[in-house]
C-alpha cells in the first residue's frame, strides 16, 4: 500500500526509480498538487492533472495517497513564499530538490538535465525548495530558515510530493512562483485555514480584518503579490508539461 511506502519514504530521501522508469521514460503521466484551487486550474488549462491539498498537510497526504498511484511523474505546483533575499513577487522557482527539517529528497537523475533545460528556456531560478506544514509567516523566521537550509522558497505541499514520489520510486519537479518576498511579514488574515476545495474562507478573513483592522494595507499588499504569482505561473505551467509529456 502506499501508505506504508509513505512511511518508508520518511527514512529514505532519493527518488529511486523502478526499472521501467530509470532513464527509459521519455514522456510522463503527470499528477499537480497544490494547495489553491486557483493553481489548479492554472496547472489544468496548461493540461495537467492536479489535485488541491488546501494547505492542509494531512488532507494533502491523503488525496496525494489516493491519486498518485496512476502517475509517472508528481509536481509540486503553486505559489511560495521567498526564503532568499532578492526574490521578488513573480519570480519562478523551478527545482529537483526539496528540504525539510532534517531530511533532502533528490528527483531522479534521469530528469533533472530536462529541468535544468527548461529552467534555462523558460528564465527559472533552479535551487532548493523547503517543505513545512505550516506557513513562515514571519521575517525572522524566514531569515532563519534561509540560513539554515539554504531553500530559495518555502511551501506546504513539496514535502508531500517529495515523500510520494520516493514511496513510488518516480520522478518529481517543483514548479512555484514567489509570492511574498522574504521581507514580507503574512498579517493574521492571510494565515486564515482555506476551506476544503482549497478557496478562501471569506467570512474568516474578514472577521479577522475587522478584529486588526491595521492589518488590511499588508493583507492588500500580499493579496496584489498572490495575484501577480498566479499570472506568473501560466506560461510556465505550459512549458513543464510540454517538457514531461512530450515524447
Amino acid at each position: 500500500m502506499l501508505v506504508a511506502r509513505f512511511d518508508l519514504a520518511y527514512s529514505y530521501g532519493t527518488v529511486k526509480e523502478e526499472p521501467a522508469a530509470r532513464g527509459l521514460l521519455l514522456s510522463y503521466t503527470v499528477l499537480c498538487t497544490t494547495g489553491l484551487e486557483a493553481e489548479a486550474k492554472i496547472a489544468r488549462r496548461a493540461g495537467l492533472s492536479a489535485v488541491v491539498g488546501a494547505g492542509n498537510h494531512r488532507r494533502t497526504i491523503r488525496v496525494v495517497e489516493e491519486a498518485a498511484t496512476a502517475a509517472e511523474c508528481l509536481v509540486s505546483f503553486g505559489i511560495a513564499g521567498a526564503l532568499k533575499p532578492g526574490l521578488r513577487a513573480g519570480d519562478i522557482i523551478l527545482s529537483t530538490e526539496v528540504v525539510d527539517d532534517d531530511r533532502r529528497w533528490l528527483s531522479s537523475d534521469s530528469l533533472r538535465p530536462r529541468i535544468s533545460e527548461l529552467a534555462q528556456q523558460i528564465g527559472a531560478i533552479e535551487g532548493p525548495v523547503l517543505g513545512a506544514q505550516a506557513a513562515i509567516a514571519t521575517k525572522a523566521d524566514k531569515r532563519r530558515a534561509w540560513r539554515e537550509t539554504g531553500a530559495l522558497a518555502v511551501d506546504l505541499e513539496s514535502v508531500v510530493v517529495a515523500r510520494a514520489a520516493a514511496a513510488l520510486g518516480i520522478p518529481f519537479v517543483v514548479l512555484r512562483a514567489i509570492a511574498d518576498p522574504a521581507v514580507r511579514e503574512l498579517p493574521p488574515a492571510a494565515l486564515v485555514p482555506l476551506k476544503d476545495d482549497g478557496t478562501p474562507a471569506i467570512g474568516h478573513v474578514l472577521a479577522s480584518v475587522l478584529t486588526r483592522p491595521r492589518q488590511l494595507p499588508t493583507l492588500i499588499a500580499v493579496a496584489r503579490e498572490a495575484r501577480q504569482a498566479l499570472q506568473a505561473l501560466v506560461g510556465p505551467a505550459q512549458a513543464l508539461n510540454q517538457t514531461l509529456t512530450d515524447a
